[in-house]
């Protein structure tokens, strides 16, 4: 089996990898990930998972590796992680009672080989009041996670519906495409061992 790196850094993407059952290393790629003028959130997402997988895979062209990152966009504004609890507060207010699309791409990069998948998930949110707003923000501490809110978390609680080909993608690794992909690079997460 070809070796496997998960060029993130992100210790939820690790979490969803592990679920599979296969060795891998994780080698975070350090990238400028500000948004290009007019790029949207399909486009920015796609990109920057590109642009980690093939940091990665510089460094050992014989790897199988990983790159991935999501983007939220509501009402035409990118929503990247806050960092900030008064930027969370912001972020869950601007989206109160609208639809969120949480961009999850993923790149998969050995040698000159390259597959690519966006896989989006549509939130309707709830409306959500200022003091529920603090409340979450409180208990779930979102400040690194796209849109301010952790979807595994206390996040449901501001989700009116959800509706996506693939449930694991909110968490940031779209795990059925991810198998897939796997697969056309020799790699079963069934048989291996």
């Amino acid at each position: 089996m070809p070796r496997l790196i998960l060029a993130s850094g992100s210790v939820y993407r690790r979490q969803m990898l592990a679920r599979l059952g296969i060795p891998f290393e994780v080698m975070a790629a350090d990238i400028d990930e500000t948004a290009r003028p007019d790029e949207g959130g399909q486009a920015l997402a796609q990109r920057l998972s590109l642009e980690k997988a093939n940091k990665v895979a510089a460094m050992d062209r014989d790897a199988v590796v990983i790159g991935a990152d999501q983007v939220a966009e509501c009402r035409g504004r990118l929503l990247g992680k806050p960092g900030t609890i008064e930027r969370a507060r912001e972020q869950l207010a601007f989206v109160s009672g609208h639809t969120v699309v949480f961009h999850s791409a993923m790149a998969m990069v050995s040698g000159e080989r390259c597959l690519q998948a966006v896989v989006p998930t549509t939130l309707r949110m709830r409306q959500l009041t200022e003091q529920r707003i603090a409340a979450y923000v409180e208990r779930d501490k979102p400040l690194d996670c796209a849109g301010a809110m952790r979807s595994e978390s206390l996040g449901v609680a501001l989700v009116d519906a959800m509706a996506s080909d693939d449930a694991t993608a909110l968490i940031g690794l779209p795990l059925i495409r991810c198998v897939q992909m796997l697969e056309s690079f020799g790699i079963d997460c069934l048989e291996s061992q």
